[in-house]
């Protein structure tokens, strides 16, 4: 496959042209989104989460904003997890992956568990002739934690809970050196040592 386009939401965008027709033969029209690259579902989620879709109420310029995880390389599977995610900027995420939602994604060929599409035979080979259309996807996927690379660096110290040993439901956080080194501090409601919860 020869590179059409330079950018990878370049490409994005004639993507989302490209997938109008599936959509239109199912009576749906996909509404102004932008569309790129970029860790979906926030920091800490992006092992999982492939795509997502902002809703226009969040936006400032009232635009739906979809979101593909860098993770993805295969142009056939962006083209899926798109369309998944313009389902719900046609819905302005309003169904979850229920009710108008599922309704969409079985009629335009998403198969599976509707938090996880994949597209069935039919919606792949149309993706497929789409993804040809294209031509190559721009962008070289980076690994994720998961599959070895050291990602950001994790947060490795957590805040340990302790409690009213009596019961009253006064708690506090404090790190695992402190608890260790110096104890428990003293509960203010009944002036005894605090446990760890």
């Amino acid at each position: 496959m020869t590179a059409k386009f330079q950018t990878r939401e370049e490409w994005l965008v004639a993507a989302v042209e490209a997938l109008a027709p599936i959509f239109e033969a199912t009576a749906q029209e996909i509404p102004a989104v932008r569309v790129s690259v970029g860790w979906p579902g926030g920091n800490g989620r992006k092992n999982s989460v492939i795509g997502q879709c902002w809703s226009t109420k969040v936006a400032a310029d009232k635009v739906s904003q979809v979101f593909i995880s860098p993770v993805l390389d295969d142009a056939v599977r962006v083209l899926d997890v798109l369309a998944h995610e313009l389902i719900h900027a046609i819905d302005d995420c309003e169904s979850g992956h229920k009710g108008r939602f599922a309704k969409i994604a079985k009629a335009i060929g998403l198969t599976g568990k509707m938090t996880a599409t994949v597209a069935g035979d039919d919606l792949k080979a149309k993706l497929e002739a789409i993804a040809e259309e294209l031509g190559e996807y721009p962008h070289a996927a980076i690994a994720s934690g998961a599959a070895g690379a050291d990602g950001p660096k994790k947060q490795t110290t957590r805040m340990m809970k302790v409690e009213c040993a009596e019961g009253s439901g006064y708690k506090a956080r404090m790190t695992r050196q402190w608890l260790e080194e110096f104890g428990a501090p003293i509960c203010p409601c009944h002036e005894e040592r605090m446990i760890e919860a």
